[in-house]
């Protein structure tokens, strides 16, 4: 079929298609790391940002209309790098096609650029031989190419074989794609996306089984405390009223609808008020003490299709109690893998723990509401992987909260050593944010794991199945023997001679056995590193060691 229109529907069903497909294909995307560590999280994240958008987005007619909540739901939802930079993508989408009812050969084309220049513009340091550059390589090559003759088929064939194209180059832009002899997954990822969507318009759609779906359990939000409003509390803000409403034509409505005399009607009852035709709907917004009149009025021309009435003097009140509350001067948040490692991080002082799943990162939303939840002048947060600072990075710009400051913490090890040097008891905030920062740069960390691919860095190469140990991200060691390796790599440790501490969390699964054994070696060639256990309980890695040099 040639389409060279869509509405909103058409595109709610392609974009869950390509949802399908993505989530079909995720452990694929997944194994699609630089380096070959079993924490596959790229397809995870970005079918959770997709998934989360998509069940935030009533069916809607209309693009733009049907595609707002899909984005905002995607910016909340985002995860790791991946799913930030897919929200910022369809952020450009949406943009472009905010008034848009339907979309045609322009339109796609003009969302397709504005989706790539979002992206480019959200990124502080765009990287070559990523997502960015399929998307921009995607549509710049073929935008020549679209007229208003072109079907929607037809554009999306030509985007998606152009990205396919751009990724396989990817390896040549990105010298860590490479060396690990892979392309890049989030590019993958969003190429499988697009091309779920032009299969939905050849009538092939994707089926999923349930338990392989990538869901997320839908939170509730926390209900107001309706104690700060009774029998004595006065009552000055009144409510707000926000409806739309469907004009109906059955003869028991009045049929003549005047928008004007509407709206004049309406602010007899109330002020902030906002009125809005859209068709045969009306958005109104108004705050009233009297909303048994403005349902009234609205009643004699339709009936409701959605309807929200607030207390505002509770709303009021519960803003003036958290106001009279006194403020602690330093609040901090922590985003952690593992039972131990949570229990550890609130046992040095965190305010909020945000928990990771096994082989996927934190969200945007996920930290908004921890921070949400913090009564604090100043608020840290200690993301502690290096695929959560972005997610953490946009909560900050989504609260737009100038009191927030995300320390780059890339490990558990990491956020250890920041909490380390905290002083809890100062008033002097900068000064204490200061030492967190020199704490987690001052720290090398090691991940001890099994290699779950054949891969070669530079003179290191492993087999699938060998010990390989990563210092601060880059391969650093490869054995048979686990100890042997994780020794190796402390060895390249500059200062590591010097070095008087180190953690040593043990994760999912390890024995203390293991764990005695390491902490003994360590000692035989350090005999100056005094190391801490923790029983982390974290997942992918056997263990994470932090050295403060």
């Amino acid at each position: 079929m040639a389409n060279r229109r869509i509405n909103g529907r058409h595109l709610e069903k392609m974009l869950k298609n390509g949802l399908r497909n993505l989530v079909l294909h995720k452990e694929e995307v997944n194994r699609l790391n630089v380096f070959p560590v079993a924490d596959g999280d790229t397809g995870t994240n970005m079918a959770l940002t997709l998934r989360h958008g998509l069940s935030s987005a009533p069916s809607r007619n209309e693009v733009g209309a049907y595609l707002k909540p899909v984005s905002e739901g995607m910016l909340m939802g985002a995860r790791g790098n991946s799913g930030v930079i897919l929200s910022q993508l369809f952020k450009g989408m949406f943009t472009e096609l905010s008034r848009c009812g339907w979309i045609g050969p322009g339109e796609l084309r003009n969302a397709l650029i504005r989706a790539y220049k979002t992206a480019y513009a959200a990124v502080v340091y765009p990287v070559e031989g990523t997502i960015l550059t399929v998307a921009r390589e995607g549509i710049e090559h073929i935008r020549a190419q679209i007229d208003r003759n072109t079907t929607i088929e037809a554009i999306l064939s030509m985007y998606t074989a152009e990205m396919r194209k751009s990724l396989a180059f990817t390896p040549e832009l990105l010298p860590a794609l490479k060396e690990a002899g892979v392309i890049d997954s989030g590019a993958y990822g969003y190429i499988l996306i697009f091309e779920g969507m032009l299969d939905q318009l050849y009538g092939k759609e994707h089926v999923v089984k349930k338990e392989n779906e990538a869901d997320a359990a839908p939170e509730t939000a926390a209900a107001s405390d309706t104690s700060l409003f009774n029998e004595n509390s006065a009552f000055e803000e009144g409510y707000c009223t926000e409806f739309i409403l469907q004009l109906m034509r059955s003869s028991e409505y009045d049929q003549h609808f005047d928008l004007k005399k509407f709206t004049s009607d309406l602010s007899l009852y109330g002020n902030s008020l906002v009125v809005a035709a859209d068709g045969s709907r009306v958005k109104v917004h108004i705050h009233t003490k009297k909303p048994g009149r403005v349902i009234a009025a609205a009643q004699e021309y339709g009936e409701f299709v959605t309807f929200k009435l607030e207390n505002m003097q509770l709303q009021h009140n519960e803003v003036l109690k958290t106001a009279d509350e006194n403020k602690k001067p330093l609040g901090i948040i922590a985003a952690v893998n593992g039972d131990g490692i949570a229990k550890t991080f609130s046992e040095l002082g965190c305010d909020k723990i945000v928990v990771c799943g096994e082989t996927m990162n934190a969200s945007a939303e996920d930290f908004v509401k921890a921070l949400s939840g913090i009564n604090a002048k100043r608020v840290v947060i200690l993301p502690n992987d290096k695929n959560v600072i972005m997610a953490a990075e946009q909560a900050a710009r989504i609260t737009g909260a100038e009191n927030v400051t995300v320390l780059p913490s890339r490990s558990p090890a990491e956020g250890y050593y920041a909490l380390a040097m905290d002083l809890p008891d100062s008033d002097d905030v900068e000064r204490r944010v200061k030492l967190m920062n020199e704490g987690l740069q001052s720290t090398a960390t090691l991940t001890e794991s099994v290699a779950v691919r054949d891969f070669e860095h530079g003179d290191l190469k492993c087999r699938a199945g060998e010990e390989i140990v990563m210092l601060n991200g880059a391969p650093a060691a490869s054995s048979t023997d686990w100890c042997d390796c994780i020794i190796t790599a402390l060895s390249q440790i500059p200062g590591i001679e010097d070095a008087d501490s180190c953690v040593i969390f043990r994760g999912k699964d390890v024995s203390e056995e293991k764990e005695a054994i390491l902490i003994q070696r360590i000692s035989e060639v350090y005999p100056c590193l005094e190391a801490t256990p923790i029983d982390g309980g974290q997942s992918v890695y056997h263990f994470i060691v932090g050295v403060s040099v």
